[in-house]
């Protein structure tokens, strides 16, 4: 640890890796818990792959991939929004099927380039490379997200518990619905360099997942899931560099062993606490 905070202060580009690792780690979180308690999880693991035509779209044009990776993310949610609401098909396998579409697309995409040097990382993410420039637009995307989850957190709160009330609060659910789409897309895409598209849904669902098994309420959900996805970007940094193994499945590795504490030691979902309370009431029961 001591090597890993040495290096932090000499090299920049660590420097640059931990504060775009951080800022991952907090805007995947916020979202993330909106997304589980919707039980939208396979959505986000479509918005991520959906995105892979638009980068390698990008690159072939030579400009952003933010502008190409946003486009057909958005794209994507609307197309499996307008084919359940429109058929018989269900929304999951609208999801299925739209996701699968998009990523079949970037592949053959990636396949036409003469080079997928940069599109690797995009898939499987390395943040110890990213450049100021990707930096500085995670945290444009970061800051952007958390200012509109803030202002709009009572109508993103209601919806999501309950959206057969919040319609009858007159509150327009589909528009909260493509707005929170949307926010999902921006977070997907300032994930990239970060953990890549392949592992993106791993730190937006692990993190939200693990701080629902510690309380009851959304604002602490909230906060529990920005700090675990802090920590585990920190330490899954550390054994990146200090390993030298893969960033982002590193940091992904890292929300793992986080959940799997919480699963096993939280105070009242974790498999001790339960154990502890089933042993409680068999002795009350054999008095």
């Amino acid at each position: 640890m001591i090597n890993f905070m040495d290096a932090l202060m000499f090299y920049g580009f660590l420097q640059k890796a931990l504060i775009t690792s951080i800022m991952v780690g907090i805007i995947c979180g916020v979202i993330g818990c909106f997304i589980i308690l919707r039980g939208m999880a396979l959505m986000g693991d479509a918005i991520s792959h959906a995105v892979l035509p638009g980068v390698a779209l990008s690159y072939m044009l030579g400009i952003n991939f933010f502008f190409g990776a946003v486009f057909f993310g958005v794209l994507t949610s609307l197309g499996i929004g307008f084919i359940s609401q429109n058929s018989r098909i269900k929304n999951d396998v609208s999801i299925g099927i739209m996701f699968t579409a998009a990523f079949a697309t970037g592949i053959i995409m990636i396949t036409l380039m003469k080079s997928s040097t940069d599109l690797y990382h995009i898939l499987f993410g390395n943040v110890l490379a990213v450049r100021p420039s990707e930096m500085w637009s995670t945290l444009i995307i970061g800051v952007f997200v958390l200012v509109c989850v803030y202002a709009f957190y009572k109508e993103l709160l209601v919806s999501s518990f309950d959206s057969t009330m919040a319609a009858a609060y007159g509150l327009p659910t589909r528009v909260i619905h493509y707005f929170l789409m949307t926010l999902l897309t921006l977070v997907t895409v300032a994930s990239l360099q970060t953990v890549g598209i392949v592992l993106v849904v791993a730190m937006l669902i692990t993190p939200a997942a693990t701080a629902y098994l510690l309380t009851n309420r959304l604002w602490v959900m909230i906060f529990l899931s920005a700090g675990i996805g802090v920590l585990a970007s920190i330490f899954g940094l550390y054994f990146s560099y200090t390993y030298n193994l893969a960033s982002g499945a590193a940091i992904v590795l890292a929300a793992t062993v986080l959940f799997v504490l919480a699963f096993v030691f939280s105070p009242k979902q974790g498999l001790v606490f339960r154990a502890i309370k089933n042993v409680r009431k068999r002795e009350l029961l054999s008095r």
